[in-house]
């Protein structure tokens, strides 16, 4: 097998004669199946109308744009002069079902031409992939959804060509990461059956399409690579996550765990890999929390209170006015209230510690972070006991789903060499504040790696790369998943982790309590 690491290939042909009366397709065919070493290449009839002129322009001499499909057969996506000026593009597509992020890269270099990031229109319609499914029932429901993402990104699209300088037809490969949901609208088929006993999606491995067929304005040949899922809960931006970090190349054994509106959590090496996914995301991205908000200008996404003094510091996003917080944050300011002695091991703000920042209000305890004045909001900025008590149930979700996977293989937490945080969540979370509260194992803090967005890397790698293709689906077909089976044992487990850091406080030996402990 040779190894070919980009999707452009130059390709000389013997030109025809009278010994030699190959056809011109086999002729191509031939010629790419030997420097490519693919046992097979198909050619669209588009493609063929063109090429006995263009061959006989070009002196049998090409630029071949090629993709797999599925089961590893070639497939010409696109022919250009042997010369060409042309930027022979591809699309990277992070499909989130908050925000959608595009990356366009060149195909011959691997260089990273733009990018750019726009909330998910879907919005409109609901904010989580629950809403959404539930709206597919309405009559034209797929339709709307469909039509919402797929111009979506065809607006986005337009405008991120115009600043690459580059035409739309100038793509002519695309990759697309997201969980099996949004996969789904995006492609139009009913995610309806994945809500409901026994939860089964429409297609586990959806392969290579054409982008046509999607409704994206790219090259009207080219095709389109959609991750494949392992069933409902666990998505192609996962596959692209493990894929980023190289976890099935790895001999040690790692851990990944995206927090979105779920807790994803993959944990394994090059042989094996064990998955699972869990509730621990709502209340540390808006979901349960009414303060939640997605990371954007102006949200705080850090927080530090003086143990002295009480002064509390915030950091928002682009140092703009403070208008929210992000998870990132949340996890940062149950850090530091508990550091601090606002709140108790039970996440209980403790009134006469909190001073004058503490309100009942309606007899919900209510802790003021920024004063309406300096807010962007014009109102009091702040969090409640509701608040704290959502964010202690998540971060006991989230420690518990770790302790199971990893007790499942027989293995302690502590021994995890290499911990990859991934998503928005990854970007911005302090593992220190984390390990605090008792979210995530008190491992030494150089264990913990911040992918960014790992959907989008992966979803870029396979078009930097013709190798990472053929481990998309290795990657899949190499994944356990596990069941969380919410059973008493699990519940003691949940219920020991519901304080902070944790009932049994030798697990956290890193941790200082408010008294000097």
């Amino acid at each position: 097998m040779m190894h070919n690491n980009r999707w452009v290939k130059k390709v000389t042909l013997p030109p025809p004669s009278l010994g030699d009366n190959t056809a011109d397709a086999d002729r191509l065919a031939a010629a790419l199946k030997k420097s490519l070493g693919i046992r097979t290449v198909h050619m669209d009839l588009a493609l063929l109308k063109q090429l006995p002129a263009r061959l006989r322009e070009w002196n049998f001499r090409a630029t071949a744009v090629w993709f797999k499909d599925d089961g590893g057969n070639g497939i010409l996506a696109h022919l250009a002069a042997p010369d060409t000026a042309d930027t022979l593009c591809g699309l990277a597509v992070d499909l989130g079902t908050t925000r959608v992020v595009l990356r366009i890269i060149d195909l011959s270099t691997g260089a990273h031409l733009g990018e750019s990031v726009f909330d998910n229109p879907q919005i409109t319609v609901g904010p989580d992939v629950l809403a959404r499914i539930h709206h597919v029932e309405k009559p034209d429901g797929l339709n709307r959804l469909n039509r919402l993402i797929v111009d979506g990104i065809n607006d986005a699209l337009k405008v991120l060509c115009d600043g690459c300088g580059i035409s739309r037809a100038n793509i002519h490969l695309m990759s697309v990461a997201g969980n099996t949901a949004m996969t789904h609208l995006l492609i139009g088929l009913n995610p309806r059956w994945m809500i409901r006993e026994p939860y089964i999606p429409a297609v586990n491995r959806p392969g290579v399409i054409t982008a046509a067929e999607l409704g994206i304005h790219v090259h009207p040949t080219a095709r389109a690579l959609i991750f494949p899922n392992v069933g409902s809960y666990f998505g192609g931006d996962l596959i692209a996550g493990i894929l980023y970090c190289d976890m099935d190349q790895r001999d040690e054994t790692a851990i990944l765990v995206d927090v979105g509106t779920n807790a994803e959590v993959v944990l394994g090496n090059r042989k094996w890999m064990m998955a699972c996914a869990g509730a621990a995301g709502p209340a540390l991205e808006g979901g349960v929390t009414r303060m939640g908000t997605m990371a954007g200008p102006g949200v705080i996404d850090r927080i530090a209170i003086d143990p002295d003094s009480m002064a509390v510091d915030i950091h928002t996003i682009d140092n703009q006015p403070p208008r929210g917080i992000c998870g990132s944050g949340v996890i940062d300011l149950a850090a530091a209230l508990f550091r601090s002695g606002m709140i108790d091991i039970r996440g209980k703000l403790l009134p006469d510690r909190c001073g004058d920042r503490f309100k009942l209000k309606d007899g919900l305890g209510h802790l003021t972070l920024v004063t309406a004045d300096q807010s962007a909001t014009g109102q009091d900025l702040g969090v409640t006991q509701a608040d704290l008590d959502s964010l202690v149930r998540s971060k006991a979700a989230m420690y518990t789903i770790l302790e199971t996977i990893t007790g499942s293989v027989g293995m302690q937490q502590q021994n995890l060499e290499t911990f990859f945080v991934a998503g928005t969540f990854g970007a911005y979370i302090d593992p220190a504040s984390a390990i605090t509260i008792g979210m995530i194992p008190d491992l030494p803090l150089a264990r913990y790696h911040s992918l960014g967005n790992s959907s989008l890397g992966g979803a870029t790698r396979v078009l930097e790369n013709p190798e990472c293709f053929d481990r998309v689906n290795q990657i899949r077909d190499g994944i356990t998943y596990l069941e969380l089976n919410v059973n008493q044992d699990f519940m003691n487990r949940f219920s020991a982790a519901k304080f902070l850091p944790h009932t049994d406080t030798s697990r956290f030996p890193s941790v200082r309590w408010p008294d000097g402990r």
